[in-house]
């Protein structure tokens, strides 16, 4: 009798443990979030004050590249990040097997095709080298811009995840190397142009609408947006967040900020 009382007290003392550390998470309101330096990390560091005023902690953790943000929100490192659009979010999806969702969409940054050799899209001659993103998404991203001027005619142009043997028309010969996102710049000495996504090229001192000579289009479907795992998006810290990006003071920072349109508020 004595040892199966014992053994009661032990089980409730272990359920008292673990609900109480449940309730310390339920009642966390602390959040990290994982975002390349320019112009993410810029953006959320603009509404740390904000949140503490709502007795929200916020963490900004640096990412350089763009696949650790993602695996740390799915292992449940980060609660959410913000650098990434919704073509990459779904891709990583379905490439990695992530449960991935958007909480919410803040700006766009327009990619363009930018050289040093060249000071216009009329001066790129035949046979060029053209350096574009090795990533699926911001791949096809680059090829449906240059698509969009004529150098090239992809078989689908509706399509985000073109690649290179997806061309069907290539009337200057341009030959394409693949390269990791973030080395895009450093690789513009070595090719006769580059298409550079925006953050990458704002941490390099480009601007889209003063140093590119092909811009994309304001009507982009690529919004940068918080991304979090499954289930998260309606944490209340999260829709603080969210809240909080979407605001007048971020709006208004984004217009001082970036003059030349390099990053544009969708809100």
């Amino acid at each position: 009798m004595k040892k199966a009382i014992a053994i009661v007290l032990v089980v409730l003392a272990a359920f008292a443990v673990f609900a109480s550390g449940s309730a310390e998470v339920k009642q966390s309101n602390k959040i990290t979030v994982g975002a390349t330096p320019q112009p993410h990390a810029e953006i959320l560091n603009l509404v740390i004050d904000d949140l503490a005023a709502q007795g929200i902690t916020l963490v900004v953790k640096e990412f350089t590249d763009y696949v650790t943000p993602n695996e740390a929100v799915e292992s449940g490192e980060i609660d959410a990040n913000y650098f990434q659009h919704i073509p990459y979010l779904e891709a990583q999806n379905k490439d990695k097997g992530f449960h991935l969702v958007n909480a919410g969409g803040i700006h766009i940054e327009p990619i363009a095709l930018y050289s040093k050799k060249y000071k216009s899209l009329a001066d790129l001659p035949k046979n060029a080298k053209i350096a574009i993103p090795n990533d699926p998404t911001n791949e096809g991203r680059a090829l449906l811009l240059l698509a969009s001027a004529g150098l090239i005619t992809l078989a689908d142009s509706s399509r985000l995840d073109s690649t290179p043997i997806d061309i069907t028309s290539n009337p200057k010969n341009l030959s394409f190397t693949e390269v990791e996102a973030a080395s895009l710049p450093r690789v513009m000495e070595d090719v006769d142009a580059a298409v550079i996504n925006g953050n990458y090229a704002l941490a390099a001192g480009l601007s889209a609408t003063k140093d590119g000579i092909l811009v994309e289009g304001a009507d982009s479907p690529y919004v940068n947006i918080v991304a979090v795992k499954a289930g998260n998006e309606n944490n209340d810290a999260i829709k603080a967040l969210v809240k909080a990006l979407q605001s007048d003071k971020v709006k208004k920072w984004i217009t001082e900020n970036y003059k030349n349109g390099e990053v544009i508020a969708v809100f």
